[in-house]
């Protein structure tokens, strides 16, 4: 519906005719509610613009009304504001705008086909008139058209003038007779009849018609799932352009009664068929920028039923209020993805309303706080959601100026909304209560600020037990066999060779290694939670070479150094009194333990635990000081750091595959030193 720009030509039925058309332009397209304009009128006339949802069957694309060997008049309505050579040169203007500037074939793609109707000449019905849409009324059939089309008037004894207009099956307000006596609603009795009750069977037999059978009258008896109370947005019948905030106050199979708030009465009571084209759902108007007319008095504030305007098979229940659980005031982890200070800031809670509307907002106002927005729609794109009933939506993404539109399932249950939105934290690795339909307050009962990041991917994602690595005994320890050690740092992270796209790194202490049996301890891709990165060859060689430099020291090591003395001199002290104990050692033992202490990190602090100024500390402390800013912009404190990954890294910070390895291989020092000393 957004191909159709202002501007645009139409081509558009008559309402007494069906085989009569005239071009129109399109003067505004409000979420696909179309205004308007013959052509051959202008801004003088614009009291006869009209509005029309561009689904409705009565719009075609220019030069369809030739093709199908219809008519080009105006309207009889207006044929007398202009000449008929004026309304031919505006006739041959509008084909031509049309055909310079053709609608795409999309725009028409969801049309309904028409089906065939099986009405006769003389068939009596009931119909809600258009001119009047608080009563119902007799109409009989008048002409037949052909096997899509046919002509209703009202009954009316009391004049030779009589109201027609051209129908189909799908008209809205047709109804078959003795429908208002099943339903209990009053039924209009024709004008000029005599008696004050009107009974349909000595109408029939007065008049020597027949009623037209209920077959010819689709689904008239279903509620679609509309109920009293509830609250939806509606066209004001009398005044088009204007839509008001309105509340069911009846419903009668697929009829429903509106009381329109801020329309002083009696015109703010009026009937319309759950099919219409001129109601929707609350916050529609809101959602494409156009004016809604506010009540007259405020609405009561008890919570109100959403009304679905257009309901599946199923009935789709209201959803309450979906809290977000805010990182700042609640200690909950947003996880490698969310930015915290981008959640600090949206609001406390989405809602109420329809189930997929609120899940699709929300799920929204996440990807824009990402990172990185693209990989959080990637990520929701393939999160399975087999198990429960959802509804496709089309979600967008816009990151470095491109825009990324994915099709997401979305819950559409209310029942179901708690089981989604966990789903949806653990495939983003985050605290399971950052959103929820329960507020958390106070504490998150998860203990986020407790946990490691990679808690949340492996207790709640894998259910993964967090064991301490084989061979993680202190550095200080006398019971550590050198050679074995040496074997294990060495090949710190394995890489599996695979032909295969998804490589898998696992720890070299697993079970294959270990002879005390302990459980695998799996390291997975970034995409799928990992807490350590995927390495080469030639980086597994960097780690163990003897020959780098040490360069990173602890944090704590240069603040607790003695009053004049340099953090240079300060590492060169700390260095010596941690080689002094070596002297005494064999000379085969010597190598292998100077190979892993090059490498190896002691942490005075607990990294869980360090601010965003501890890590910028530690990155400056490290050959990835320059990279130390992007640290302090993104806000990555002890429990991010934890979680960054090689691709994670990549992503979030547009580092090239060398500096982000680079990067990782101080990170990852951080995390076998956090395990080795603060796991437990």
């Amino acid at each position: 519906m957004d191909l159709i720009v202002e501007g645009s030509v139409l081509e558009v039925q008559d309402t007494c005719d069906p085989f009569l058309y005239w071009p129109a332009r399109v003067i505004q397209n409000v979420g696909g509610r179309l205004r308007l304009r013959y052509a051959g009128l202008t801004e003088e006339h614009l009291p006869r613009d009209f509005w029309l949802f561009y689904l409705n069957v009565r719009l075609r694309p220019p030069g369809w009304a030739t093709e199908n060997s219809h008519k080009l008049e105006p309207p009889t309505e207006l044929r007398g504001l202009q000449s008929a050579a004026d309304w031919q040169q505006a006739l041959e203007e509008a084909q031509g705008e049309g055909q310079k500037n053709p609608l795409p074939l999309e725009v028409f793609k969801d049309h309904v086909e028409l089906p065939k109707h099986s009405f006769t000449v003389g068939m009596k019905l009931e119909m809600v008139p258009w001119w009047d849409r608080m009563q119902i009324c007799p109409v009989s059939v008048t002409k037949v058209y052909n096997e899509y089309y046919f002509q209703v008037t009202v009954d009316d004894l009391s004049t030779d003038a009589k109201w027609s207009v051209v129908c189909h099956v799908n008209s809205p307000g047709i109804l078959p007779i003795q429908w208002c006596l099943k339903n209990g609603i009053s039924l209009e009795r024709p004008r000029g009849s005599e008696g004050q009750d009107f009974d349909w069977a000595d109408y029939l037999k007065e008049s020597g018609t027949e009623a037209a059978p209920d077959t010819c009258f689709p689904d008239t008896w279903q509620t679609r799932g509309f109920a009293k109370d509830m609250w939806l947005e509606a066209v004001n019948p009398s005044q088009p352009s204007e839509v008001c905030v309105a509340q069911i106050t009846q419903v009668a199979g697929r009829l429903l009664w509106l009381r329109l708030q801020g329309v002083a009465q009696p015109l703010s009571e009026c009937i319309v068929d759950s099919e219409s084209m001129d109601i929707f759902p609350v916050g529609w108007c809101e959602a494409n920028a156009y004016t809604l007319t506010a009540p007259l008095k405020p609405v009561s504030s008890k919570q109100k039923k959403i009304a679905v305007v257009q309901p599946e098979k199923q009935l789709v229940p209201f959803a309450p209020a979906a809290p977000v659980n805010h990182c700042q005031s609640v200690a909950v982890d947003p996880g490698p993805y969310l930015n915290k200070g981008r959640i600090a800031e949206l609001p406390q809670a989405v809602g109420p309303g329809k189930c997929a509307l609120v899940l699709k907002e929300l799920l929204t106002m996440l990807i824009n706080a990402a990172y990185k927005p693209g990989r959080v729609l990637k990520e929701l794109q393939e999160m399975e959601t087999h198990s429960w009933d959802c509804q496709e939506e089309t979600l967008k993404a816009k990151y470095k100026g491109k825009t990324y539109r994915s099709t997401i399932r979305i819950a559409r249950i209310a029942d179901q909304i708690a089981d989604y939105c966990r789903k949806v934290c653990l495939k983003l690795q985050c605290c399971p209560n950052l959103f929820s339909p329960l507020l958390v307050t106070d504490k998150c009962p998860e203990n986020c600020s407790l946990q490691t990041k990679t808690k949340f991917t492996y207790y709640y994602g894998k259910k993964r037990k967090l064991s301490k690595p084989v061979g993680g005994e202190d550095a200080e320890g006398d019971q550590v066999q050198p050679a074995r050690r040496r074997k294990k740092r060495k090949s710190l992270f394995v890489q599996k060779k695979r032909r295969s796209s998804n490589v898998d790194y696992t720890y070299a202490g697993s079970p294959q290694d270990s002879d005390e049996g302990d459980e695998d301890f799996t390291f997975h891709s970034g995409s799928e939670g990992s807490s350590s990165e995927p390495r080469d060859d030639s980086s597994v060689a960097e780690v163990s070479s003897s020959s780098r430099p040490r360069r990173a020291v602890t944090l704590r090591r240069a603040a607790h150094s003695e009053p004049g003395e340099s953090p240079e001199q300060a590492l060169r002290r700390s260095t010596r009194s941690r080689s002094q104990p070596r002297k005494h050692q064999a000379p085969d033992e010597q190598h292998p333990q100077t190979e892993e202490d090059e490498s190896q990190l002691v942490l005075e602090t607990n990294p869980l635990q360090w601010t965003v100024e501890e890590v910028v500390q530690f990155i400056n402390s490290t050959d990835c000081a320059s990279l130390a800013t992007i640290f302090l912009e993104q806000d990555i404190d002890g429990q991010a750091l934890l979680l960054l990954t090689l691709p994670t890294v990549q992503e979030c910070m547009d580092l090239k595959l060398g500096p982000a390895i680079k990067l990782c291989h101080h990170i990852e020092r951080v995390k076998v030193a956090f395990y080795k000393q603060f796991a437990n």
